[in-house]
């Protein structure tokens, strides 16, 4: 379907939509479906009910282990938004510092990153995040508009905070936790070859000569990775009654006019990025393929609790795929005119003043949001 209508979806921006659309994919590692997987590791925290480690939760004989957060997930997505074919969709915001060049694709705060906030888009930014909190999320969406897709929060700032419209969290079920040891071993034994003087009990020497690979090192009862015996699961959620909210009004068209402009376009950014798969290989000893015996869902959830298979709305026999999604997303993008490309330095007066607060403005009363 190369000619997709912008109009296509209009029946998901009304309120008598699904309030969201639900993917559920059964993963297993490539090794199989007892395969070990190693989930991501977590710092512990500060109070220390939490050691550290992977994050499993246990309820009674049953536990749940994160393998792929909802901050990971969109990590791995967003950036697809850089990429040939993708591109086009959003303007490319790259901040040069020094000599690297950082995508505002790839910050980790988005439009609220102290990467783009100390460089010339400063003051551009905070008239989008202000008119953000008045009801027009269409500044925001000339800059970062995948800012409205997987969230922001400008929490250095002015405040705003806009939720995410996808979250995708990868879990694994009822899991056994392995552990693993190893034995470096150094290529000679450097001391009684008189390579080396003996540490003679000075720790910090002793600690240098293991550091650096002069000695034996044991490495015993660290994370082996986990089995999971009920299975590995990605839930997605694209939440449209919040898509809904966004609002744009404008004195040059009508406020109904440049709002559902405005949505069509978001709707094509969160559905592209929704119908990508960001699971494969993730890290490490972490690589998930889909589970080929347990089918994939993908349904419309609607208000009064229905769920039914997502089709496209004008054309009730078609499935929505990737293709189709990204197809969708250019003639949206093409209908609201997509924000300019700007490569722009980091200004390191600007990050002095930050830190320093001179670089805030006085504040004022936030004002209340406007609903469309």
């Amino acid at each position: 379907m190369n000619n997709v209508p912008v109009t296509c979806f209009d029946d998901w921006l009304k309120d008598s939509g699904p309030v969201a659309l639900v993917i559920r994919e059964h993963l297993m590692p490539v090794e199989g479906e007892d395969g070990v997987v190693f989930p991501a590791t977590f710092a512990a925290s500060e109070d220390k009910t939490f050691e550290g480690g992977y994050n499993i939760d246990v309820f009674g004989e049953a536990n749940v282990c994160l393998i792929d957060s909802v901050g990971s997930q969109a990590n791995r997505i967003e950036p697809v938004f850089a990429k040939n074919g993708y591109s086009v969709l959003v303007p490319q915001i790259v901040v040069t510092a020094g000599e690297k060049k950082i995508n505002l694709l790839d910050a980790g705060h988005r439009a609220g990153d102290a990467i783009v906030r100390c460089s010339a888009l400063q003051e551009n930014l905070r008239s989008a995040f202000k008119a953000d909190l008045n009801g027009d999320a269409g500044p925001l969406a000339r800059i970062a508009p995948t800012s409205l897709v997987f969230g922001v929060w400008d929490s250095r700032d002015t405040q705003c905070k806009r939720p995410r419209l996808i979250a995708s969290t990868i879990r694994a079920y009822d899991v056994k936790k392995l552990t693993r040891s190893a034995q470096y071993n150094p290529a000679t034994s450097y001391v009684d070859d008189e390579l080396l003087e003996d540490s003679g009990g000075d720790k910090k020497l002793k600690d240098a000569h293991a550091e650096r690979g002069f000695v034996h090192v044991p490495a015993s009862g660290s994370h082996g990775g986990i089995i999971a015996t009920g299975g590995i699961r990605r839930d997605a959620t694209l939440h449209l009654a919040a898509l809904r909210l966004l609002d744009a009004p404008d004195k040059d068209k009508s406020k109904r006019e440049e709002t559902l402009a405005l949505r069509r376009y978001i709707l094509g950014l969160a559905l592209t990025a929704f119908t990508y798969s960001p699971s494969g290989y993730l890290r490490q000893g972490c690589n998930l393929v889909l589970d080929p015996e347990k089918k994939r869902e993908f349904r419309a959830v609607y208000g009064d609790g229905r769920r039914e298979d997502v089709v496209i709305p004008t054309a009730p026999k078609a499935a929505v795929t990737h293709a189709l999604a990204l197809d969708f997303a250019r003639a949206a993008a093409k209908a609201y005119e997509v924000g300019k490309d700007r490569e722009i330095p980091f200004d390191k007066e600007l990050a002095k003043k930050d830190i320093s607060g001179d670089a805030k403005p006085p504040t004022s009363p936030k004002p209340a949001r406007k609903r469309g």
